[in-house]
Protein backbone atom coordinates (compact mmCIF):
# COMPACT_ATOMS: atom_id res chain seq x y z
CA UNK A 1 0.00 0.00 0.00
CA UNK A 2 1.26 3.47 -0.83
CA UNK A 3 2.35 5.96 1.61
CA UNK A 4 -0.58 8.43 -0.05
CA UNK A 5 -3.03 5.61 0.50
CA UNK A 6 -2.20 4.89 3.90
CA UNK A 7 -1.95 8.77 5.29
CA UNK A 8 -5.58 8.78 3.86
CA UNK A 9 -6.90 5.92 5.19
CA UNK A 10 -5.43 6.70 8.46
CA UNK A 11 -6.85 10.57 8.86
CA UNK A 12 -10.71 8.61 7.32
CA UNK A 13 -10.49 6.47 10.38
CA UNK A 14 -9.39 9.14 13.13
CA UNK A 15 -12.30 11.18 11.14
CA UNK A 16 -15.07 8.54 11.56
CA UNK A 17 -14.29 7.47 14.88
CA UNK A 18 -16.78 10.68 15.26
CA UNK A 19 -19.35 9.67 13.54
CA UNK A 20 -21.23 7.25 15.90
CA UNK A 21 -20.62 9.70 18.89
CA UNK A 22 -22.44 13.02 16.34
CA UNK A 23 -24.64 10.65 14.97
CA UNK A 24 -26.11 9.01 18.19
CA UNK A 25 -26.75 12.47 19.44
CA UNK A 26 -28.88 13.25 16.70
CA UNK A 27 -30.76 9.09 16.64
CA UNK A 28 -33.75 11.95 17.57
CA UNK A 29 -33.96 13.28 14.85
CA UNK A 30 -36.02 11.17 11.24
CA UNK A 31 -33.00 9.48 9.66
CA UNK A 32 -34.00 10.32 6.65
CA UNK A 33 -33.95 13.66 7.24
CA UNK A 34 -30.71 14.27 9.07
CA UNK A 35 -28.44 11.92 7.11
CA UNK A 36 -30.06 14.49 3.97
CA UNK A 37 -28.85 17.34 5.68
CA UNK A 38 -25.79 16.24 6.93
CA UNK A 39 -24.80 15.04 3.34
CA UNK A 40 -25.79 18.14 1.68
CA UNK A 41 -23.42 19.79 3.92
CA UNK A 42 -20.56 17.54 2.86
CA UNK A 43 -21.00 17.98 -0.39
CA UNK A 44 -20.22 21.38 -0.12
CA UNK A 45 -16.35 20.50 0.22
CA UNK A 46 -16.03 19.93 -2.95
CA UNK A 47 -19.19 19.90 -5.34
CA UNK A 48 -18.12 23.77 -6.08
CA UNK A 49 -15.06 22.27 -8.39
CA UNK A 50 -16.08 21.75 -12.21
CA UNK A 51 -14.18 18.55 -12.51
CA UNK A 52 -17.00 17.23 -9.66
CA UNK A 53 -19.82 16.97 -12.26
CA UNK A 54 -17.90 15.55 -15.17
CA UNK A 55 -17.73 11.73 -13.72
CA UNK A 56 -19.22 9.00 -15.87
CA UNK A 57 -22.77 8.75 -15.09
CA UNK A 58 -22.29 5.16 -12.77
CA UNK A 59 -20.33 7.30 -10.77
CA UNK A 60 -22.96 9.22 -9.58
CA UNK A 61 -25.58 5.82 -9.52
CA UNK A 62 -23.66 4.34 -7.44
CA UNK A 63 -22.13 7.17 -5.18
CA UNK A 64 -25.95 8.63 -4.43
CA UNK A 65 -27.12 4.98 -4.07
CA UNK A 66 -24.38 3.90 -1.69
CA UNK A 67 -24.25 6.88 0.46
CA UNK A 68 -27.76 7.63 0.70
CA UNK A 69 -28.70 3.68 1.63
CA UNK A 70 -25.95 3.60 4.12
CA UNK A 71 -26.17 6.70 6.08
CA UNK A 72 -30.40 6.49 6.26
CA UNK A 73 -29.76 3.09 7.71
CA UNK A 74 -26.97 3.82 10.12
CA UNK A 75 -29.06 6.99 11.33
CA UNK A 76 -32.04 4.48 11.41
CA UNK A 77 -30.10 1.61 13.61
CA UNK A 78 -29.08 4.48 16.19
CA UNK A 79 -32.85 5.63 16.45
CA UNK A 80 -33.83 1.95 17.03
CA UNK A 81 -31.12 -0.09 18.95
CA UNK A 82 -28.76 0.58 21.76
CA UNK A 83 -26.09 2.63 20.42
CA UNK A 84 -23.11 0.61 21.02
CA UNK A 85 -24.76 -2.84 19.63
CA UNK A 86 -25.34 -0.51 16.50
CA UNK A 87 -22.42 0.49 16.42
CA UNK A 88 -20.46 -2.75 16.16
CA UNK A 89 -22.86 -4.55 13.73
CA UNK A 90 -22.29 -1.67 10.98
CA UNK A 91 -18.96 -1.66 11.53
CA UNK A 92 -18.52 -5.77 9.93
CA UNK A 93 -17.97 -3.33 6.93
CA UNK A 94 -14.52 -4.07 6.77
CA UNK A 95 -14.93 -7.59 7.01
CA UNK A 96 -17.23 -7.34 4.57
CA UNK A 97 -14.74 -5.25 2.25
CA UNK A 98 -12.44 -8.66 2.81
CA UNK A 99 -14.67 -11.55 2.28
CA UNK A 100 -16.52 -9.65 -1.08
CA UNK A 101 -13.41 -8.56 -2.37
CA UNK A 102 -13.04 -11.53 -4.95
CA UNK A 103 -15.73 -10.98 -6.16
CA UNK A 104 -15.82 -7.24 -6.99
CA UNK A 105 -12.17 -7.86 -8.28
CA UNK A 106 -9.94 -10.79 -10.50
CA UNK A 107 -6.51 -11.57 -8.06
CA UNK A 108 -7.91 -11.89 -4.96
CA UNK A 109 -8.99 -15.49 -3.66
CA UNK A 110 -10.14 -16.45 -0.73
CA UNK A 111 -8.18 -18.68 1.97
CA UNK A 112 -8.92 -20.72 4.94
CA UNK A 113 -7.89 -17.53 7.40
CA UNK A 114 -10.13 -14.99 5.59
CA UNK A 115 -13.40 -17.58 5.74
CA UNK A 116 -12.29 -18.30 9.55
CA UNK A 117 -12.32 -14.87 10.24
CA UNK A 118 -15.58 -14.63 8.60
CA UNK A 119 -17.02 -17.13 10.75
CA UNK A 120 -15.74 -15.20 13.89
CA UNK A 121 -16.78 -11.92 12.92
CA UNK A 122 -20.44 -12.99 11.94
CA UNK A 123 -20.41 -15.22 15.17
CA UNK A 124 -19.82 -11.88 16.95
CA UNK A 125 -22.64 -9.73 14.89
CA UNK A 126 -24.93 -13.25 16.37
CA UNK A 127 -24.10 -12.37 19.84
CA UNK A 128 -25.32 -9.04 19.00
CA UNK A 129 -28.68 -9.88 17.91
CA UNK A 130 -29.49 -13.36 20.02
CA UNK A 131 -28.76 -11.12 23.29
CA UNK A 132 -31.27 -13.49 25.16
CA UNK A 133 -29.70 -16.49 24.69
CA UNK A 134 -30.02 -17.96 20.95
CA UNK A 135 -33.31 -15.78 20.05
CA UNK A 136 -33.08 -12.25 19.06
CA UNK A 137 -34.47 -9.35 21.14
CA UNK A 138 -37.26 -8.45 18.99
CA UNK A 139 -37.63 -4.77 21.03
CA UNK A 140 -34.21 -4.03 18.75
CA UNK A 141 -34.19 -6.24 16.29
CA UNK A 142 -35.37 -3.88 13.12
CA UNK A 143 -32.45 -1.25 14.56
CA UNK A 144 -29.99 -4.24 14.49
CA UNK A 145 -31.13 -5.18 11.02
CA UNK A 146 -30.71 -1.63 9.76
CA UNK A 147 -27.26 -1.69 11.03
CA UNK A 148 -26.16 -5.22 9.25
CA UNK A 149 -27.58 -3.73 6.13
CA UNK A 150 -25.52 -0.43 6.34
CA UNK A 151 -22.38 -2.31 6.52
CA UNK A 152 -23.52 -4.59 3.69
CA UNK A 153 -23.85 -1.54 1.48
CA UNK A 154 -21.16 0.36 2.63
CA UNK A 155 -18.96 -2.64 1.74
CA UNK A 156 -20.52 -2.79 -2.21
CA UNK A 157 -20.06 0.90 -2.40
CA UNK A 158 -16.48 0.72 -1.21
CA UNK A 159 -15.78 -2.48 -3.54
CA UNK A 160 -17.71 -0.79 -6.24
CA UNK A 161 -15.81 2.22 -6.70
CA UNK A 162 -12.67 0.34 -8.06
CA UNK A 163 -15.15 -0.96 -10.82
CA UNK A 164 -15.61 2.32 -12.02
CA UNK A 165 -14.13 4.01 -14.77
CA UNK A 166 -11.83 6.89 -13.25
CA UNK A 167 -13.21 9.54 -11.55
CA UNK A 168 -12.18 12.93 -9.99
CA UNK A 169 -12.25 12.80 -5.89
CA UNK A 170 -14.65 15.54 -5.73
CA UNK A 171 -17.39 13.79 -7.48
CA UNK A 172 -17.59 12.14 -4.02
CA UNK A 173 -18.90 15.16 -2.91
CA UNK A 174 -21.50 15.95 -5.60
CA UNK A 175 -22.86 12.95 -5.03
CA UNK A 176 -23.25 13.75 -1.27
CA UNK A 177 -24.83 17.04 -2.37
CA UNK A 178 -27.41 14.96 -4.57
CA UNK A 179 -27.88 12.63 -2.19
CA UNK A 180 -28.98 15.09 0.54
CA UNK A 181 -31.12 16.56 -1.56
CA UNK A 182 -33.28 13.55 -2.44
CA UNK A 183 -33.30 12.61 0.77
CA UNK A 184 -34.48 16.12 2.44
CA UNK A 185 -37.29 16.36 -0.85
CA UNK A 186 -38.58 12.93 -0.13
CA UNK A 187 -38.89 13.84 3.71
CA UNK A 188 -40.40 16.91 3.07
CA UNK A 189 -42.75 15.33 0.57
CA UNK A 190 -43.87 12.69 3.45
CA UNK A 191 -43.77 15.26 6.48
CA UNK A 192 -44.38 18.62 5.25
CA UNK A 193 -41.91 21.63 5.24
CA UNK A 194 -42.66 22.48 9.05
CA UNK A 195 -41.07 19.13 9.86
CA UNK A 196 -37.35 21.09 8.68
CA UNK A 197 -37.34 23.43 11.87
CA UNK A 198 -35.03 21.96 14.11
CA UNK A 199 -33.64 23.23 17.55
CA UNK A 200 -30.00 24.75 16.90
CA UNK A 201 -28.27 22.32 18.42
CA UNK A 202 -29.05 19.84 16.26
CA UNK A 203 -28.25 21.82 13.43
CA UNK A 204 -24.76 22.48 14.86
CA UNK A 205 -24.69 18.60 14.97
CA UNK A 206 -25.21 17.79 11.73
CA UNK A 207 -23.31 20.47 10.37
CA UNK A 208 -20.38 18.91 12.38
CA UNK A 209 -21.20 15.28 10.96
CA UNK A 210 -21.78 17.01 7.08
CA UNK A 211 -17.90 18.59 7.51
CA UNK A 212 -16.41 15.85 8.73
CA UNK A 213 -17.14 12.14 8.78
CA UNK A 214 -19.82 12.95 6.01
CA UNK A 215 -18.05 15.48 4.23
CA UNK A 216 -14.05 15.18 4.01
CA UNK A 217 -13.68 12.01 5.31
CA UNK A 218 -15.27 11.08 1.66
CA UNK A 219 -13.26 12.46 -0.11
CA UNK A 220 -9.66 10.76 1.80
CA UNK A 221 -11.09 7.27 1.89
CA UNK A 222 -11.96 7.60 -1.81
CA UNK A 223 -8.39 8.39 -2.22
CA UNK A 224 -7.23 5.53 0.08
CA UNK A 225 -9.17 3.10 -2.06
CA UNK A 226 -8.49 4.20 -5.42
CA UNK A 227 -4.08 4.18 -4.23
CA UNK A 228 -4.29 1.03 -1.96
CA UNK A 229 -5.09 -2.53 -1.23
CA UNK A 230 -8.79 -2.97 0.18
CA UNK A 231 -7.41 -6.04 2.58
CA UNK A 232 -5.34 -3.90 4.00
CA UNK A 233 -7.37 -0.70 4.15
CA UNK A 234 -10.16 -3.50 5.75
CA UNK A 235 -7.98 -4.03 8.17
CA UNK A 236 -6.86 -0.86 9.49
CA UNK A 237 -10.56 0.15 9.29
CA UNK A 238 -11.10 -2.31 12.75
CA UNK A 239 -9.58 0.33 14.69
CA UNK A 240 -12.82 2.79 13.87
CA UNK A 241 -15.30 0.75 15.89
CA UNK A 242 -12.92 0.61 18.82
CA UNK A 243 -12.27 4.43 18.60
CA UNK A 244 -15.91 4.94 17.93
CA UNK A 245 -16.78 3.10 20.89
CA UNK A 246 -14.54 4.56 23.56
CA UNK A 247 -15.86 8.10 22.20
CA UNK A 248 -19.47 7.11 23.20
CA UNK A 249 -19.08 5.60 25.93
CA UNK A 250 -16.55 8.65 27.55
CA UNK A 251 -18.66 11.55 25.54
CA UNK A 252 -22.24 9.84 25.65
CA UNK A 253 -22.55 7.96 28.66
CA UNK A 254 -23.48 4.80 26.58
CA UNK A 255 -22.49 1.43 28.66
CA UNK A 256 -21.06 -1.66 27.28
CA UNK A 257 -22.81 -4.65 28.76
CA UNK A 258 -20.35 -8.15 29.08
CA UNK A 259 -22.37 -9.57 26.38
CA UNK A 260 -21.58 -6.37 23.71
CA UNK A 261 -17.86 -6.94 25.36
CA UNK A 262 -17.51 -10.54 24.23
CA UNK A 263 -19.31 -9.40 20.73
CA UNK A 264 -16.80 -6.87 20.43
CA UNK A 265 -13.82 -9.30 20.74
CA UNK A 266 -15.16 -11.70 18.82
CA UNK A 267 -15.46 -9.18 15.78
CA UNK A 268 -12.31 -7.85 16.30
CA UNK A 269 -10.54 -11.47 16.15
CA UNK A 270 -12.43 -12.51 12.75
CA UNK A 271 -11.01 -9.45 11.40
CA UNK A 272 -7.76 -9.74 12.74
CA UNK A 273 -7.67 -13.36 11.98
CA UNK A 274 -9.20 -12.41 8.10
CA UNK A 275 -6.37 -9.83 7.84
CA UNK A 276 -3.58 -12.34 8.68
CA UNK A 277 -1.83 -12.01 5.17
CA UNK A 278 -1.91 -7.96 5.56
CA UNK A 279 -0.44 -7.73 9.12
CA UNK A 280 2.42 -10.89 8.48
CA UNK A 281 3.50 -8.36 5.37
CA UNK A 282 3.38 -5.36 7.84
CA UNK A 283 5.56 -6.93 10.13
CA UNK A 284 8.06 -8.79 7.86
CA UNK A 285 8.29 -4.92 6.11
CA UNK A 286 8.90 -3.92 9.79
CA UNK A 287 11.67 -6.92 10.49
CA UNK A 288 13.28 -5.92 6.99
CA UNK A 289 13.32 -1.77 7.72
CA UNK A 290 15.11 -2.76 11.42
CA UNK A 291 17.31 -4.76 9.85
CA UNK A 292 19.45 -2.55 6.63
CA UNK A 293 22.76 -2.26 7.54
CA UNK A 294 23.67 1.46 8.39
CA UNK A 295 25.21 3.29 5.65
CA UNK A 296 29.19 4.93 6.99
Amino acid sequence: MTLRALLAASFTITVWASLALLTDRVSHLPPVLASGIALMVGGTVGAWQRQAWQAPRATYVLGVAGLLGYHALLFAAFGLAPAVEANLLQYLWPLLIVILSPVFMSGYRLRLPHIAGAVLGFSGAALIIGADGISPNAHYVSGYLCAIAAAVIWAIYSLGCRRLPPFPTSAIAACCLIAGALAVIWHTAQHGVQSLALERSDWGLLVLLGLGPMGVAFLTWDIALKHGDPRSIGALAYLTPLLSTLLLMLFNDRAMTPHSFMAMCTIFAGAALGNMDVIRGLWHRRGRVHTLPSSN
